[in-house]
């Protein structure tokens, strides 16, 4: 499939898919370190966006327009930490992703977005066991392929692979950022649950472009 429009629809709608699936999951790895309620909000937040999508007045024209109804409704539904997070992340992500088609440097250029929205959010940065350690390995790896002269889906695939093998490496982390610093040296053996979201998300932008 190419990185266009239907693309980016299909891949929100898999998101949806996959975030209700594993929703327990999140919620259970939020309830080790955090408030337990990633995988509700998550699964709140996507489920919105789908009814958005299927109602929305205009059809969405570019990428770009798909990731900002992501945005706001995830900003006007999700509560805690994801929502201001993910948000800023998809709408910074739709202003380098205002195309038809997404090139494989708009796919790199969707990560960085969406990276820096995240840091500039939640003032993290990498080491700190967040979700942040799954998107910085998601960039370098997303970059690097492209550079290589990798198409839209190779980009997206090392992406996600990175961002999966991010998450798994929160786990011997000690937190120093956000609700799970307050455990200090407990918040060691568990994985981050903003990290694990982020590959989820990843994977199927990944998967779904196949």
């Amino acid at each position: 499939m190419t990185a266009d429009v239907q693309w980016s629809i299909a891949w929100i709608r898999d998101v949806a898919e996959q975030i209700a699936l594993r929703k327990a999951e999140l919620t259970t790895l939020d309830r080790e370190i955090g408030d337990a309620d990633h995988g509700e909000n998550l699964n709140r937040g996507f489920s919105a966006v789908v009814d958005r999508l299927a109602t929305a007045t205009l059809a969405p024209e570019t990428v770009g327009d798909v990731l900002k109804i992501v945005a706001t409704t995830l900003m006007s539904t999700v509560g805690g930490a994801a929502g201001p997070l993910y948000g800023t992340a998809f709408l910074r992500a739709s202003k380098v992703c205002d195309t038809p088609v997404l090139s494989p440097e708009q796919a790199v250029g969707f990560v960085e977005a969406a990276l820096e929205g995240i840091q500039v959010r939640g003032k993290a940065t990498t080491g700190e066991k967040t979700m942040v350690d799954a998107w910085s390995p998601a960039l370098e790896a997303a970059r690097g392929v492209q550079l290589e002269g990798g198409s839209v889906a190779e980009v997206l695939g090392a992406a996600a692979a990175a961002a999966l093998a991010g998450a798994e490496a929160t786990i011997p982390m000690k937190a120093t950022k956000g609700r799970a610093s307050y455990l200090g040296e407990r918040s060691v053996g568990h994985k981050d649950p903003g990290a694990t979201s982020t590959g989820i998300i990843l994977e199927s932008a990944a998967r779904t472009v196949k």
